[in-house]
């Protein structure tokens, strides 16, 4: 049975669960915007839509909207203008938790501190040295 938590959306009490993050009634009223949001990408001339432009014209959270591209809802392969923030820096990315450059950093960094462990390694074993008598 799942656990008890507070609903991030309204504070109300409700029976967490692996599929839902949030409690029966905003659960709903996602669904609702949803629907809403869908019906105005299916359209022509709305499929170019960015995130900004479906906030505005639907009455949704910009949250919710990243929420559903994150979890693939809204799919970027339909919907080429639609993204969610990377984690570090903010930008606009469609797949992963880093853009590209936040991840290059990142792996750069480790790196230089494996080749500084490393460094640190060889230094101590060069160090040590016996004395015969």
């Amino acid at each position: 049975m799942g656990e008890l938590a507070n609903c991030p959306t309204c504070g109300r009490l409700y029976t967490k669960n692996p599929v839902r993050d949030v409690c029966e009634n905003c659960y709903r009223e996602e669904e609702k915007a949803y629907d809403r949001v869908y019906a105005f990408l299916r359209k022509r001339e709305n499929r170019a839509a960015t995130v900004e432009t479906i906030v505005e014209k639907n009455d949704v959270s910009e949250e919710l909207v990243y929420k559903w591209v994150r979890k693939g809802r809204l799919l970027v392969a339909h919907f080429p203008n639609l993204g969610y923030p990377c984690e570090h820096c903010g930008t606009l990315i469609q797949k992963g938790k880093l853009c590209n450059s936040c991840a290059s950093r990142l792996k750069n960094d480790l790196e230089r501190f494996e080749n500084e462990q490393h460094r640190q390694e060889e230094l101590l074993k060069k160090r040590t040295y016996y004395y015969k008598k």
